[in-house]
């Protein structure tokens, strides 16, 4: 059974920064589009970030929406099966439940939906 498992959310302040990691168990997605979300009340999911295979050995490419570029990076370590995504100079608006996907990129989706980490940031 394949399980995505978020961890590292929480309150920071404005201008902090946080480290999410997405823990993968039941299979591997070395070769596999995996990406985060995130959604506030009221809110539509909205894309942050993906990696997707280049064709080599721990080869990928990131793609970023325009909101967060520059201030996130995602990247994985395929020797502990996890995607992470670093945050820096959070901002209010960031707040919203984070989630992690796998197996698809941002076109057709995802297979696989972690439950989600809060991340909230003060003013």
């Amino acid at each position: 059974q394949v399980q995505l498992v978020e961890s590292g959310g929480g309150l920071v302040q404005a201008g902090g920064s946080l480290r999410l990691s997405c823990a993968a168990s039941g299979r591997t997605f070395t070769s596999s589009g995996m990406g985060w979300f995130r959604q506030a009340p009221g809110k539509e999911r909205e894309f942050l970030a993906a990696t997707t295979w280049a064709g080599s050995s721990n080869s990928y490419y990131a793609h970023y929406a325009d909101s967060v570029k520059g201030r996130f990076t995602i990247f994985r370590d395929n020797a502990k099966n996890r995607l992470y995504l670093q945050m820096n100079r959070l901002e209010p608006e960031d707040t919203a439940v984070y989630s992690c996907a796998a197996e698809g990129d941002v076109v057709r989706g995802y297979a696989y939906w972690g439950q989600g980490t809060q991340v909230t940031v003060s003013s």
